[in-house]
């Protein structure tokens, strides 16, 4: 390269930092978790289910990185299994649930799920419908909890399988697992039964949140590695031993069965260190996004003095401290959205599992608001690249779209 080239290339104006406040929607890979991934793209690249050196090395990367998640969520190690994505593990859980019931029984089984679960939870129950089971929803109040005396009433001895989320992809409020797991041992015990089994999506929550299967009294429990700064294509299922539960994929047997298919030692070997990682500062992780959080709503609430949290209070106890979603009456979510993303804000309206919809937000209407306050709220969620500098340099753009964008 010649001087003047090099001289061009160095004079070259540099791209506008932009800020991302969408942590909910996916984090980015910690350098530590790609680290421990790349040997086994080119190195360790052996099947996992192979005899000779490479596949050894291969299965010691899986089973490593099952033994480290499992410990963490005082599983045993062959209750632990890992998919390719949370919404393939939710699956698993419904359908094959609800298999497992079919062939012990001729009664219809019944789902129970809030009427704030993801998509992979929500969309999968109305299909089974087309099978012949009956879908119930649990009501949340307006602050998105589940309404525990409604879901006791429920509960009878023809549900097959209660899931009731950890913590909310939308509004960041966390549900009581731990009563709502008594609520079903309780059922079972009344009616001399392995049914309700109970299931719990705790992809949002895994990062801030104990996730003791013991103490939480949950029989299968949901993970995701691109929340927790892990990689995309990987997730992670919770399956007590002994619960009744038919595989959906089937083929080599891999996973005990219950997922066939090649194992995706790179990817699990970076979700088995991106969950270490998460051990290492949970609780102090966790108090430092609450303050960021915090300051990012007072600044928000001076701008927009009548713009209200959809979710529990800010750094409540059932809130999680990552989220948060706001309505700014008379505002035009998709156009703050665009507006913000222009001055170098990411932030977004909802799930991003929507494929891209720009629907007006189902979670918010479940908690009882209309759909005009549901098109007028958009979430920022934060991560642990977010600094204090950051948040004052969101609330400046904000400042600024908020003078521009009407309804």
């Amino acid at each position: 390269m010649h001087r003047r080239d090099k001289d061009n290339h160095r004079g070259k104006p540099k791209e506008p930092q932009h800020l991302y406040f969408d942590y909910a929607a996916s984090t980015p890979i910690d350098p530590a978790v790609e680290a421990a991934m790349r040997p086994y793209f080119r190195f360790r690249f052996g099947n996992p289910g192979s005899l000779h050196r490479f596949g050894q090395e291969a299965i010691a990367a899986v089973d490593g990185a099952r033994e480290a998640i499992s410990a963490s969520i005082g599983a045993r190690f062959r209750e632990l299994i890992f998919t390719g994505s949370a919404t393939e593990a939710n699956n698993i859980v419904l359908r094959g649930i609800v298999r497992a019931w079919k062939r012990k029984y001729e009664r219809t089984p019944k789902l129970l799920v809030s009427a704030i679960e993801h998509e992979s939870i929500l969309e999968t129950a109305e299909d089974l419908v087309k099978d012949g089971v009956e879908v119930i929803r649990i009501p949340v109040n307006k602050e998105g909890i589940v309404d525990l005396a409604a879901l006791e009433k429920l509960l009878d001895e023809d549900i097959s399988l209660v899931s009731i989320m950890y913590g909310n992809n939308e509004t960041g409020a966390i549900e009581p697992v731990q009563k709502i797991g008594e609520l079903i041992r309780k059922a079972r015990a009344a009616y001399a039964s392995l049914y309700p089994l109970f299931h719990s999506d705790a992809s949002q929550a895994f990062q801030f949140l104990d996730c003791n299967v013991e103490r939480l009294g949950v029989d299968c429990m949901t993970f995701s590695g691109h929340k927790i700064y892990g990689p995309k294509g990987v997730g992670a299922l919770f399956v007590r031993e002994n619960t009744p539960i038919d595989p959906v994929l089937t083929g080599g047997g891999q996973e005990f069965s219950l997922r066939s298919g090649t194992e995706n030692v790179p990817l699990i070997a970076g979700l088995g260190k991106a969950v270490g990682l998460i051990l290492e500062s949970r609780s102090r992780e966790a108090e430092r996004i609450r303050v960021l959080t915090r300051l990012l709503w007072k600044g928000i609430g001076q701008l927009c003095p009548g713009s209200k949290v959809n979710g529990p209070s800010i750094g409540s106890k059932e809130s999680l401290p990552h989220i948060l979603n706001v309505y700014f009456p008379g505002k035009n979510a998709q156009e703050l959205l665009t507006h913000l993303d222009l001055l170098g804000l990411a932030v977004s309206a909802g799930s991003a599992c929507s494929s891209r919809a720009a629907e007006p937000s189902y979670v918010i209407r479940a908690m009882g608001f209309s759909e005009a306050r549901a098109r007028s709220s958009i979430r920022l969620s934060l991560g642990k690249y977010i600094k204090k500098s950051d948040v004052d340099r969101a609330l400046r753009v904000i400042t600024i779209v908020l003078r521009s964008v009407t309804k």
